[in-house]
């Protein structure tokens, strides 16, 4: 009789002893100091638990925490005397967990550690805060070159049929637009599929589509980010988080409109380093920059600034602040939100929903004795009167209008209620802006000025009084597109601004309840260049194009 040898039962049979030996002195262990024994074979590995150690110190502490409920984390250890395994324990205590300990074997253990392949980039640190490793994200700009890189990023997540797709989903969305240096991310539903675009330089970007179940799981995880209803769909909600990266805090505005599809998810990035401008590189022509810090300078008055939503008036106001600022003055900032922490001043954000208005905002702020103060918008009679009031008892004021020019301040102001002799001896100077892109200095294409063009061109030069400024008269740049500048021929804004005087002319005009033309023909005089003209330009110098001007100015107006 032949006996027959099974190597793969005899394997298979050891495999078993070896593992019951393995369970057994982990028994032991539990046994000698007063712990449990696990084992995670068949147990779920919490995420969140798992990555409040990092991978590295798991492995090499013989640790895994593989469950959280609040505060309360258990953690797995192969032999908890072990002094690298007290150090990882000790640092969970110190941050504030309460800490139950188990032992398990070494096969147990790994299976926790292979989970940490399924861990996002990012971590959620407290509510509303999403902390992004920097490793990752610079691992991650070091791909990103251009939208289409994003797009394959985004492509390749969207691939992964795995539960923890949708956090590194929402990550490359996100990181992709700090790297583009996009201000809004919109998510928008149709009826089959959802779209994804960025502003870029003020004006959106197609990147990808994908199906309605991914947008509806990116939906869930904004809702939770951002503190929101998950079970209201039929109102609009606003909420918010911060990313964390390196050092800095960037805050991320979310807005939730309901649509015919479901609701449409706009992501508004203030990342503080794109509002950092110094006076000097916001474009503001050079004779009017000379007149602006000298108005600056003075103690008291009001310095309005007007535009549209997202004409850039608060990065305006943020040069002029770093301007002025000096540490024997007092200045406070009443804003929604702030956008940008100023060292050295005290800056204070205004809820609606608590009664905490831009008028009892700057009502306290009066009240602190003030040098400066920014009030970042003058949306009613009360306010206003408020805020020329204190241009008139010795402080300086800074605001923002919705006005579309600078002529349009006086007429708003007087529809707000305000007595026309003290508007005319608390403002100082009123501005206009707006936001066009620059062209790309790797592409931009050179064209010879001729037809409507030069008509239009020729009619606006005419009106400057200071024709030394103007440096060239036949020719323009146009936009090509380039790998530089994703293709849109632009890269980067810049500013073109008007701005009023307030003057004897203008002050006599005003208490006539004038109309925007008959203020800017009493403005004439003054030699400012309008914003049509500044932008004129600049299309001439090559930083801009006729076409992108005429996108934000209509060019036609006399």
């Amino acid at each position: 009789m032949t006996i027959q040898f099974d190597e793969d039962k005899q394997k298979q049979k050891l495999e078993e002893w070896r593992k019951k030996e393995e369970e057994d002195f982990a028994k032991i262990i539990a046994e000698k100091y007063g712990v449990e024994y696990i084992s995670l074979a068949l147990m779920p590995i919490n995420t969140d638990a798992l990555r409040l150690i990092k991978e590295e110190t798991a492995r090499r502490a013989g640790v895994a925490a593989f469950n959280l409920v609040g505060k309360k984390v258990q953690v797995a250890v192969i032999s908890p005397a072990a002094e690298e395994t007290k150090t990882a324990l000790k640092a969970l205590t110190e941050a504030g967990f309460f800490v139950t300990v188990f032992t398990a074997t070494g096969e147990s253990l790994a299976k926790a550690w292979s989970h940490y392949k399924e861990l996002s980039y990012s971590t959620e640190s407290t509510a509303g805060a999403l902390d992004v490793s920097s490793d990752e994200i610079a691992a991650f700009l070091g791909k990103v070159h251009s939208i289409s890189d994003i797009a394959k990023l985004i492509e390749g997540i969207l691939a992964e049929k795995k539960s923890y797709r949708i956090s590194r989903l929402i990550e490359i969305i996100l990181a992709g637009a700090l790297a583009t240096k996009a201000s809004d991310v919109h998510i928008e539903p149709e009826e089959d599929y959802a779209r994804l675009r960025y502003r870029l330089d003020g004006v959106l970007n197609d990147i990808l589509k994908f199906d309605k179940e991914t947008y509806a799981l990116i939906n869930s995880r904004i809702k939770l980010l951002s503190g929101l209803k998950l079970n209201v769909k039929t109102e609009a909600q606003d909420g918010r988080f911060s990313v964390k990266i390196n050092e800095d805090d960037i805050e991320i505005r979310t807005s939730l409109l309901p649509g015919a599809y479901s609701e449409s998810i706009v992501m508004r990035i203030l990342n503080p380093k794109s509002i950092a401008v110094p006076i000097e590189e916001l474009g503001i022509e050079p004779k009017l920059l000379a007149t602006l810090e000298h108005e600056i300078a003075k103690p008291y008055g009001m310095i309005l600034t007007t535009g549209p939503t997202g004409s850039g008036k608060t990065t305006t106001l943020y040069a002029f602040l770093r301007k002025v600022h000096t540490a024997d003055i007092k200045i406070i900032t009443i804003e929604d939100p702030i956008e940008y922490h100023l060292p050295g001043i005290v800056q204070t954000q205004t809820n609606v929903e608590k009664g905490y208005s831009f008028l009892e905002g700057l009502r306290s702020a009066l009240r602190q004795d003030p040098d400066i103060i920014m009030v970042g918008e003058i949306r009613d009679n009360e306010t206003a009167e408020i805020a020329v009031n204190a241009a008139l008892t010795g402080h300086l004021v800074f605001s923002t209008l919705h006005t579309n020019t600078a002529a349009g301040t006086f007429p708003r102001l007087i529809d707000l209620g305000v007595n026309v002799k003290t508007m005319s001896s608390a403002i100082n100077v009123s501005m206009a802006q707006r936001l066009v892109r620059k062209l790309c200095v790797e592409c931009r294409k050179e064209a010879t000025i001729a037809g409507k063009e030069k008509i239009l061109i020729d009619n606006a030069l005419a009106l400057i009084k200071n024709k030394a400024t103007i440096a060239n008269r036949t020719k323009m740049w146009i936009e090509v597109g380039c790998d530089a500048c994703n293709h849109t021929g632009f890269k980067g804004r810049i500013g073109i601004y008007e701005a009023i005087l307030m003057n004897e002319a203008i002050e006599a005009v005003v208490r006539q309840n004038p109309s925007e033309r008959e203020i800017q023909k009493a403005a004439l005089p003054q030699g400012i260049l309008t914003m049509k003209e500044d932008g004129i330009m600049k299309v001439l110098a090559g930083v801009t194009s006729l076409k992108e001007l005429g996108r934000v100015v209509d060019l036609e107006k006399e």
